[in-house]
């Protein structure tokens, strides 16, 4: 148990109380359950509690409490610094809470935490009807949603979180709340980009909005040397693009794939790719300009069902990741310069450079409103290395760093934490400015006392005094 002693009586009394299963190392199942997107974090739990109910959380948390064991909640997987893992500890793993219902007359949708994006726009999009969800479907819908939640439709209906009704979680000490504007009005503020700091949820329920089941879909591929000319049209069309416009720039190596034809596979190009949430004919009108810029190498554009569209960019699994991101006010010719220099230097292979315009609704929100500082930024840079060869880890990170050091002169200083690794606590204080981290303390002092959700972007709790 590397080093962990267990009590096996207080083993036994959570397998017994648990209508999931506990998971020790050697039995089956336990690789599965250890095993998360990034491929660098290869981490070994003493238990792993599969959790099929609510009460499974409480009595996981209860045990490990008693046992003093390091605790991390999984539900997606997808947390790039591994918080969703821990060494001889207890993880919590949630997948089990993946029930969906949607109430379309109401416009609401009820969320398991354990669930992932794409089931959850198919029952939505059975209504058609949607919420901001991730641009990977196999995003875990908690860990985006505690986050900040950025999306397609993040530009016409705000961040994930800014459409959350309600979430059901279990505090450190146990107990089930329900947040809401009128439920734990202060914690509910708090889950609105605050992360997994102040306790394990378990559901959530989504505000929806009419959208599809068909929208017009831009992605058109470019060779890399036209990436410069492409980022200054890319800027100066999103600077008046209306809210309905959810759109990114992407640098890449050509995927081995369809639509990429033979001769552009495994070479340097460049993507535009996003949705219109609106009419078909009215998005095939106003993308026009992106779409017939060139002419593309690829042009793979038109009507797609939004639910399709969703799992089109999935990143796969298995591969070594590391990321980074900066926010940027300045996109003027010195910040594209060094946007297209640094794209130029992106690695070979799944390593892509990720450029979101935001605006619109997300930037709407009053800055009080939510934890989120930053919500003003012009644009969000997200370079992202995937690699697969161990011997090659120093050189991918290295692009990456290199990336958001050559950004600095341009860079607000704000940050989006769910597009980034862990790259310490003044980058955490940074993502929220000094009185909304002041304000979550606060929130986390009365709810997680004792710093028992400390394995993530942690917020530390208010001190006593």
């Amino acid at each position: 148990m590397s080093g962990t002693n267990l009590s096996e009586t207080a083993l036994r009394e959570l397998r017994a109380t648990m209508s999931g299963r506990a998971v020790l190392p050697g039995e089956d199942g336990y690789d599965e359950a250890r095993t998360l997107f990034n491929a660098m974090i290869d981490r070994r739990p003493a238990v792993i509690a599969r959790c099929a109910t609510p009460d499974d959380v409480a009595a996981a948390l209860r045990f490990g409490r008693e046992s003093e064991l390091p605790i991390a909640v999984r539900a997606g997987g997808h947390s790039v610094a591994g918080a969703s893992l821990c060494d001889d500890g207890l993880v919590i793993d949630v997948r089990g809470l993946d029930e969906i219902s949607v109430d379309a007359d109401a416009r609401v949708a009820r969320v398991g935490a354990g669930c992932s994006w794409a089931p959850v726009d198919a029952a939505t999009q059975a209504h058609g009807l949607a919420t901001t969800g991730g641009r990977v479907s196999t995003t875990g819908v908690a860990g985006l949603t505690l986050g900040g939640g950025s999306g397609w439709l993040e530009r016409k209906h705000g961040l994930t979180c800014d459409n959350l009704v309600a979430v059901e979680l279990v505090t450190a000490d146990g107990e089930r709340v329900r947040a809401s504007e009128s439920e734990h009005p202060e914690l509910f503020w708090a889950l609105h980009g605050g992360g997994g700091n102040f306790g394990v949820a378990t559901a959530f329920e989504f505000a929806l909005h009419p959208l599809g089941p068909e929208v017009y879909v831009l992605l058109v591929f470019h060779r890399a040397d036209r990436g410069r000319e492409a980022l200054a049209l890319f800027r100066d069309f999103m600077a008046g693009a209306p809210d309905e416009v959810g759109t990114a720039f992407v640098y890449l190596t050509g995927p081995e794939e369809e639509p990429i034809p033979a001769e552009l596979q495994g070479e340097p190009l460049i993507a535009m790719a996003g949705i219109y949430a609106g009419p078909v004919a009215e998005g095939e009108e106003v993308l026009a300009p992106l779409r017939e810029f060139g002419p593309p190498e690829v042009n793979a554009s038109g009507p797609m069902p939004y639910a399709e569209f969703q799992c089109a960019l999935d990143d796969p699994p298995g591969y070594r990741n590391y990321w980074t991101a900066e926010y940027l006010d300045d996109v003027s010719k010195g910040a594209l310069d060094v946007i297209a220099e640094q794209s130029a230097l992106t690695p070979p292979g799944g390593s892509q450079a990720f450029f979101v315009p935001w605006g619109g609704a997300l930037a709407r929100v009053a800055a009080e409103a939510t934890p989120l500082r930053g919500r003003d930024a012009t644009w969000v840079v997200h370079p992202f290395a995937l690699w697969e060869d161990p011997g090659e880890d120093e050189a991918h990170m290295a692009w990456g760093r290199g990336f958001r050091e050559a950004l600095g002169p341009y860079a607000t200083g704000g940050v989006y934490l769910n597009f980034v690794g862990d790259e310490g606590e003044d980058r955490v204080r940074a993502a929220f400015g000094p009185e909304s981290y002041a304000r979550l303390a606060a929130i986390k002092a009365q709810y997680d006392p004792d710093n028992v959700f400390r394995l993530n972007q942690n917020i530390r709790p208010l001190a006593r005094t």
